[in-house]
């Protein structure tokens, strides 16, 4: 069935082949985003609006059955701008489509809202616990979202891992440089942890999954996250071994390096923040059973997949990528090394 589908975030690496994925399932799609499309997708109508113009927002959504809401601020962002795009950005993407009588809207949160949980893999009754202010807006957001729930709306939240495919950038461009220039790359302590992330095609796989999926079922809350995921060691490793330089994955002492860290993310000279810190030195994963057994979630892609999947595409890119800015706005740029460029010289 033709669904007439509105994507919050348009431009955006997820919206961007969110957009695709839509129009070449024969769906019409409307795109809303502060920013124009990198790559505009023939037949899809682009509104260039802020989503916390519930008014805006009201009007781009006349006539449309479903939205989804991939807008949002970035760890990098001011903190009063996280929790302005995401927080404020969520209620009035809800507002407006109650408004405007939409009947269901996907909203994509993140496993961000657990914050550093105890217990992996950590499944959907984990409490939200945020530690910083992305992954207190976060929750917030989804606390703004089971309020319009309660209400008698359809509102599904999605809560994906870190995901990767086409389009993505920001810290990641920076393993991948390291890795075409010919050098090792480092991880804190041994790099045996195991962090789970997630290919955006299997993302948009379970949102289209969930657009069509009986109210019941879809009106609840899903982890999204690769089935089979190793160690941060051997995922990294994968991108050196493709580069093709014989260069490997070296271990720095974790205590001093993330002291290190700490001081430079306080000074602003690196882009690695307080909680991914954390997540570097612990187990993080999820447990995707309930996506599994109700949406019938089933990953394609394993996190090695995803990775390698993402480096060959930026490398493919890499040339019109050159001279690209870094400002930490979107996944799409790669993010501003800082003093961590300046490491290069040692490996």
């Amino acid at each position: 069935m033709v669904r007439r589908a509105l994507v919050t975030g348009s431009s955006g690496m997820l919206g961007g082949n969110l957009v695709q994925r839509l129009q070449q399932a024969g769906h019409e799609v409307t795109g809303v985003d502060l920013r124009e499309p990198v790559e505009p997708v023939p037949g899809v109508v682009y509104h260039t609006a802020d989503v916390r113009d519930t008014d805006r927002m009201a009007a781009a959504m006349a006539d449309v059955d479903i939205v989804i809401h991939t807008a949002a601020a970035l760890p990098s962002y001011p903190s009063d701008e996280i929790r302005s795009v995401i927080v404020g950005g969520t209620e009035s993407t809800l507002s407006a489509a109650a408004r405007a009588g939409v009947d269901r809207v996907v909203h994509i949160s993140s496993t961000a809202v657990y914050g550093l949980p105890t217990i992996v893999p950590t499944t959907e009754e984990y409490p939200r616990e945020p530690v910083d202010t992305y992954s207190g807006a976060k929750a917030e957001a989804e606390l703004v979202c089971e309020r319009f729930r309660a209400d008698g709306r359809c509102v599904p939240i999605l809560r994906p891992k870190t995901f990767l495919g086409p389009g993505r950038m920001g810290l990641f461009a920076m393993l991948f440089e390291w890795a075409e220039e010919g050098r090792n790359f480092p991880v804190l302590g041994s790099g045996d942890v195991r962090i789970q992330m997630l290919g955006v095609e299997d993302l948009v796989d379970a949102v289209l999954t969930t657009m069509s999926a009986p109210a019941d079922v879809a009106n609840d809350t899903y982890n999204l996250a690769a089935a089979e995921f190793g160690s941060l060691r051997e995922e990294f490793q994968r991108v050196l071994d493709a580069a093709g330089h014989g260069k490997r994955v070296v271990s720095i002492p974790a205590r001093p390096a993330v002291a290190v860290l700490r001081v430079l993310q306080w000074s602003r000279l690196s882009p690695v923040y307080g909680r991914l810190l954390h997540k570097l030195l612990a187990d993080s994963y999820v447990s995707i059973d309930k996506a599994r057994d109700r949406l019938g979630f089933s990953p394609r892609l394993s996190n090695s997949d995803a990775i390698a999947h993402t480096y060959q595409w930026w490398r493919e890119q890499r040339p019109a990528l050159a001279g690209a800015g870094g400002t930490g706005r979107t996944s799409r740029e790669p993010w501003r090394q800082g003093v961590l460029g300046l490491a290069k010289a040692f490996f």
